[in-house]
C-alpha cells in the first residue's frame, strides 16, 4: 500500500489569487497524504475548499486534520470544508491549544457572529478534537504520526507521518536558527519527503533586501536545503511561499535551492508524490 501526497494550498500568510501566481497557486497552506486508505490533512488554509470537494465526489468521509497550528491562514479554510455539512462525515482535529482557548474553543472563535453565519458547534458531521504536545506518537488508521513543537510566534507543530516504510515530514512556519535545529534535524532524519517553510531568500531574511525578518518565524530556502542535507532526506519541498512571490520569483527560488540540495523542488497546487511501500524483509 503507498504513501500519496498532494498538495492542495502552497502560499503563506494570506491568499493571493492572480495572473502572476496562477501557475504556483494562490492557496493557503493545505497538504493531503493517503496513506493506504487512511486520509490525512495538513492544515486547513483556502486550499482546503477544492480539497473538501474531491473528498465528496470520491465518497471519503473519514479525515483526521493535523494542525500546525492555529494562525488565520492555516484554519481560515475550514468553514468552507463541504465534509463538515454532511452528517455521516467523521472529522478528527489535531493540534494544540493556546494558553487562554483550548484546540475546539480556537476552531469556534472565527466562527461567531458576524464574522461567519454557522457556528461551530452547529456543524452537522462528527467532530472530535485532540490536542497534542511534542513528542507524542498518534496511530491514526494505516499511519503512525509524531509530534515536535517548533520555533514560531505563538508555537508550531511539525509532523511526521510514517506508513510502511515511508515517511513525510511538514515543518511549516518554522524559523531557522544560526545553525541547522538539532531537534528538527533528528526529526526528519531519513524522511522520504520534507515539506519545509522557504518564504524567504537569504537577503529577505537579513535585511539586505527590505525589512529584516528576523523573529517572523518563517525560514529560508537555504536553510531548508542546509536541513535536508543533514537530515538525508529523499525530496526537500519548499513551501509556504511568500504572498509577493509571483510564480517566476518562486521558481528562481527553486532553482537556488537546487544548486544547495539537488533533490529540491517548489510546492505548487496539485503536485502530488507516489511513494510505494517499502517492504523489509525478517533476517
Amino acid at each position: 500500500m503507498s504513501m500519496e501526497l498532494r498538495f492542495w494550498g502552497v502560499r503563506g500568510s494570506i491568499a493571493t489569487p492572480g495572473a502572476e501566481t496562477a501557475g504556483v497557486g494562490g492557496n493557503t497552506s493545505c497538504v493531503e497524504v493517503r496513506a493506504g486508505r487512511t486520509c490525512l490533512v495538513l492544515d486547513a488554509g483556502t486550499g482546503i475548499r477544492r480539497l473538501g470537494d474531491s473528498l465528496m465526489r470520491e465518497g471519503v468521509d473519514e479525515v483526521t486534520l493535523l494542525l500546525s497550528h492555529l494562525h488565520w491562514d492555516h484554519i481560515q479554510g475550514l468553514p468552507f470544508f463541504t465534509p463538515v455539512y454532511v452528517p455521516r462525515t467523521k472529522l478528527a482535529v489535531v493540534g494544540a491549544g493556546v494558553p487562554s482557548l483550548s484546540l475546539r474553543d480556537a476552531l469556534a472563535h472565527q466562527m461567531v457572529a458576524p464574522v461567519f453565519p454557522i457556528r461551530l458547534d452547529e456543524l452537522p458531521c462528527q467532530l472530535g478534537t485532540r490536542e497534542v504536545k511534542s513528542g507524542d506518537t498518534l496511530h491514526v488508521g494505516n499511519a503512525c504520526v509524531r509530534v515536535l513543537r517548533a520555533q514560531h510566534p505563538g508555537g508550531v507543530m511539525a509532523y511526521r507521518i510514517e506508513h510502511e516504510g515511508r515517511s513525510i515530514v511538514y515543518a511549516t512556519d518554522v524559523e531557522h536558527y544560526a545553525c541547522v535545529d538539532p531537534a528538527l534535524r533528528a526529526f526528519a532524519t531519513g524522511a522520504d519527503v520534507l515539506i519545509y517553510d522557504s518564504q524567504y531568500t537569504p537577503e529577505e531574511y537579513c535585511g539586505a533586501v527590505g525589512r529584516a525578518k528576523l523573529g517572523w518565524g518563517h525560514s529560508t530556502y537555504e536553510a531548508g536545503a542546509a536541513l535536508a542535507h543533514a537530515a538525508g532526506v529523499g525530496t526537500y519541498v519548499l513551501f509556504h511561499h511568500d504572498p509577493l512571490r509571483t510564480d517566476a520569483g518562486v521558481a528562481e527560488l527553486e532553482q537556488r535551492a537546487r544548486a544547495h540540495f539537488a533533490d529540491s523542488v517548489a510546492a505548487r497546487e496539485g503536485m502530488s508524490f507516489s511513494l510505494e511501500a517499502r517492504v523489509t524483509q525478517a533476517a
